[in-house]
Order: C-alpha cells, then sequence, then structure tokens
C-alpha cells in the first residue's frame, strides 16, 4: 500500500463514493478538509525535496481543463491527440522529471470525478467527426499505472474506451502494476507503453522505479495475454559510452517481445522549459545531468543541436533494424 502522511480531501467530494473507500483505506493517518486543493498543493514556499520523502494525498475534483490538446509531437497516433490526468505528480522519483520543476509541492493529487473527464471526452469526439481516431494520452502528469490499487483508474476507464472505438487510449507508464490490466480481456484500441533508459542511467536518475528486467517482464506477459504494447526510450539521455549502451538497452528491451505486434516505438529527446530546468536544478545543484552538454533555445533546455542529431540518428538507426519502420516515430516533446 502506498504509504502517505496525510489525506487532503476537498470538502466537495467528502461524500463520494471513491472518498469514501480512500478514507477507510487510510484510515491510520490524519483527515484533513479544504476547500480546494490549491490551498494545500500550490503554496510557493514548499519544500519539494522534502515533502518527496512522505508525501500526502489529496482528492479533489477537477473542474476545467479535464481534456486538453497534446503537444505538437506528443503521441503516436495519426488523428487528433489530447491528453488528460487523473493524478498531478507521480510516485517516481526521476531527477529528468519536469514536474519537479513545474510544481511546488511534491503532494500527489487524485481527481475522483472520473465520470467529468468521460463527458469531456464524449464531447470531443462528437466535436471530431470526420476523425477515423482520435487519441487521448494518459500519463502526462503522473504514472497511469503506478497508482492503480488506490485510484481505480485503468479499471474505470478501459471499459469506458472498449465502448468507444474510435478514441484510442495510451497509458504511459514505468509501473509494473498490470493486474489492473491481466484481469481484464484486451481491448483494442488500449495501448500501455513503458518508458525505458539504459541501466546505468536508471540507476543514477530514476529512484524508486522498477528495474528494467520486471518491466520488460511485465511488457511481455501483456503482449502474450493480447495486449497492445508500445516501447518509449524517452527521453534520450546522454551518458558515457552512449552507443554500447543504448544499443545493449534497445537489444534488452526488443528482443523478448514480438516485433510484429508491438503497436509502436519511440524516441524522444530531453527537454525541460527554461523555467521548469532552473528550478530542479536548485533542487539538486549537484546532479551531473544538469552540468551535462545543454544548452536552451526559445525557452527550452535540452541537449546541443550537434549532440541531439547524433542521439536520435543512431538511435533510429538501431531502432529500425529490429521493428518494421510504420510502426517507429520521434516524439518532439519528451518532457517525462
Amino acid at each position: 500500500m502506498l504509504l502517505i502522511s496525510a489525506l487532503y480531501i476537498e470538502n466537495d467530494v467528502a461524500t463520494h463514493p471513491r472518498v469514501a473507500a480512500l478514507k477507510q483505506r487510510y484510515a491510520n493517518v490524519p483527515h484533513i478538509s479544504c476547500d480546494r486543493y490549491g490551498e494545500v498543493f500550490n503554496p510557493k514556499s514548499q519544500n519539494f525535496r522534502l515533502q518527496k520523502r512522505a508525501p500526502a494525498l489529496i482528492v479533489a475534483r477537477k473542474h476545467s481543463g479535464r481534456v486538453l490538446a497534446a503537444p505538437d509531437g506528443y503521441g503516436a497516433g495519426e488523428g487528433e491527440a489530447y491528453y488528460f490526468s487523473h493524478m498531478l505528480n507521480c510516485l517516481y522519483d526521476c531527477r529528468y522529471c519536469f514536474l519537479q520543476g513545474m510544481y511546488a509541492s511534491a503532494n500527489y493529487v487524485l481527481f475522483v470525478n472520473f465520470e467529468d473527464f468521460g463527458d469531456d471526452i464524449d464531447r470531443v469526439l462528437e466535436e471530431s467527426p470526420n476523425q477515423e481516431q482520435v487519441w487521448f494520452n494518459s500519463g502526462y502528469d503522473g504514472d497511469s499505472l503506478a497508482l492503480e490499487p488506490l485510484s481505480g483508474f485503468v479499471e474505470h476507464f478501459v471499459p469506458f474506451f472498449q465502448s468507444r472505438p474510435r478514441a484510442m487510449l495510451e497509458l504511459r507508464t514505468k509501473s509494473t502494476q498490470i493486474r489492473c490490466l491481466t484481469a481484464l480481456e484486451p481491448v483494442d484500441n488500449v495501448v500501455c507503453a513503458f518508458s525505458f533508459t539504459p541501466a546505468s542511467v536508471a540507476r543514477g536518475l530514476e529512484h524508486k522505479v522498477p528495474d528494467i528486467e520486471r518491466r520488460i517482464a511485465a511488457m511481455v506477459e501483456l503482449q502474450q495475454k493480447g495486449w497492445r504494447v508500445g516501447v518509449r526510450f524517452e527521453p534520450l539521455i546522454w551518458c558515457e559510452d552512449f552507443r554500447s549502451r543504448y544499443r545493449e538497452l534497445f537489444a534488452q528491451v526488443l528482443e523478448p517481445l514480438n516485433a510484429d505486434k508491438i503497436d509502436s516505438v519511440s524516441i524522444g529527446s530531453f527537454r525541460m522549459p527554461d523555467g521548469f530546468f532552473k528550478k530542479s536544478r536548485e533542487l539538486y545543484p549537484d546532479e551531473p545531468l544538469f552540468a551535462g552538454p545543454l544548452s536552451s533555445t526559445r525557452g527550452v533546455v535540452g541537449y546541443t543541436d550537434e549532440l541531439n542529431f547524433e542521439m536520435t540518428q543512431f538511435c533510429t538507426d538501431e531502432i529500425l533494424s529490429r521493428v518494421p519502420a510504420d510502426r517507429f516515430y520521434h516524439c518532439k516533446e519528451a518532457l517525462a
């Protein structure tokens, strides 16, 4: 069970059935009422690093901005692309993650009004009648699967999308929490996409994340049970012996999978808005990642153009030697 220091509850959702279950689950931690989650989540004086050690869970209602247009180049679909976030912040603690620079708080926010999200998804579909497929991406502001035992997100939304075949759902994750999917029959318009960096990079930068072997095993199990599986080598992180380490990673991750049944494989360079980068560097001033060969262009920090080209070209060639070209794409917005 996820350990939390306190359970904050918006008054507006105090009697919601999902909140009642959480109250029972966390009967032994303080229950604190609030009018709006921002009272707890948004104050600027919070210590993100300290909170990350013992975060609280805030349950709330998302009133607006529930379904948003995805950034250009984000996602694998050919149709329109959107994203929606039932949670803010992540169980994991990746040093390259933009969330640490975006939010003042490391506490988790769970929006429990899933039905309102569903209404907005239906509205998007109604307004896009000429689109054969419309993609909805989950996992932009937090991992899609990691907190499933307390959120019930997959349990609710997989059947929702199953009844809307024009809507494609991508669950972006680093989690091995797949029982929520293996307990269900595979759904053709749901893709579970796992993110990877080389083991040496993951050990230094991806704190609390399940190791690569366990994530690969989860992918293999899902694929064998008929689920569509995607692979995300995002963000690309420059490291010593980059070519050998990424060549080894591609073999390690892709060889156990049935290449003909991989939904998609993507790469995406490390990128972070200037303001988020500055705050992240202040949080972790000794982090070698932030002292790497980076530059700022048009308000976004990333690797130099020359190095970025070298990395993406090498990775593209290596991946295309292993998977069909129509399954590969380059994500322009790899922020996490």
